[in-house]
């Protein structure tokens, strides 16, 4: 009788410690497994923020344009809803000066080759900003890592 108690007794110490040590286990991994999801999603960020760089076209403007007071903000490149693939240029113009006159806007392609033109006539005051849309012909396609000129 005596022995059938240690025999019950072991079992179910066993029982329990099996059960705890299957609770820690499962609490580790979870815990690993959070880590391992914050790693993994800082990392694909970091792939996504370098590939945005890499890949994004720069704007810029003439000593001539700075030297009237025009600066630039966000630019965002679109398609024409009358025809074409990314050939929509908006960009945030900031006026620091008064401004009358044509804006043209160059676009080269990674290798420097030009593949565009757009003019519009713009007329701001001193301390305004907007947006301005230059559209360019249909066969234009601003792509990835494009320089954009603005005279």
């Amino acid at each position: 009788m005596k022995s059938l108690i240690y025999v019950f007794a072991f079992t179910f110490l066993m029982l329990f410690s099996c059960e705890r040590v299957k609770n820690k286990t499962q609490e580790t991994i979870n815990a690993g497994g959070e880590v391992v999801g914050k790693s993994a999603t800082e990392f694909v960020e970091g792939i996504s923020e370098g590939i945005d760089k890499t890949l994004e076209a720069k704007v810029k403007l003439s000593p001539s344009l700075i030297e009237n007071g025009l600066s630039t903000g966000k630019f965002e490149i679109t398609d024409n809803p009358l025809g074409g693939t990314n050939n929509l240029l908006t960009l945030y113009l900031i006026f620091d000066k008064d401004y009358d006159g044509i804006l043209r806007v160059k676009v080269f392609d990674k290798n420097g080759l030009e593949t565009g033109r757009a003019k519009l006539e713009v007329k701001e005051i001193k301390g305004n900003a907007n947006y301005f849309d230059f559209t360019f012909g249909d066969r234009v396609k601003i792509e990835a890592r494009s320089l954009i000129v603005v005279e």
